[in-house]
């Protein structure tokens, strides 16, 4: 896994989607493509009050990713000093290959550029000491930017499949 980690604070968000805005404008993405997204599920009832689930994906950088592998061309790579997946976007051919590799489906396509675009936790940023811009850009501060020890593999791999099937 990655050394890093995004964790939502699901108490302090408040569904602004300000995390997928200033990602989408820190990497001129169009409105259609998210690296990162926040699901919002319900509003429903829990304990006799409405209830809003959030939850927020982002690229889960895995040990061995399937995306790498699936393209073609080498352009979707993982740095191994910390584990971060990102598209090398000049040998990004736009066959989507990584698209449909991920189980996530993080990998996102780029209309305005025909090529994939996903979730790298702006490792520019993070090369200089910066967290991501979902982050700084989180109005109610309920992203937090973290570099765990060694975060347990279960857990990560539990919240996925919560997302996944959409529960708390």
């Amino acid at each position: 896994m990655s050394k890093y980690m995004i964790q939502l604070d699901k108490k302090r968000c408040i569904a602004c989607h300000a995390c997928e805005v200033h990602c989408q404008v820190k990497n001129g993405v169009p409105a259609s493509a998210k690296p990162a997204k926040l699901v919002s599920v319900g509003p429903d009832m829990a304990k006799g009050k409405p209830r809003l689930l959030n939850l927020y994906m982002s690229c889960y950088h895995c040990e061995k990713p399937w995306c790498v592998p699936a393209c073609p061309t080498g352009a979707m790579t993982r740095r191994e000093e910390d584990g971060v997946v990102y598209v090398r976007e000049e040998l990004c051919v736009g066959c989507k290959a990584c698209i449909q590799a991920c189980p996530w489906r993080i990998p996102q396509w780029n209309e305005a550029t025909g090529k994939v675009v996903k979730c790298d936790y702006c490792r520019d940023r993070i090369d200089a000491g910066l967290d991501p811009a979902c982050v700084t850009g989180c109005t109610a501060h309920a992203l937090r930017f973290v570099r765990p020890e060694r975060p347990a593999p279960d857990e990560r791999e539990a919240y996925g499949k919560r997302i996944l099937l959409r529960q708390p």
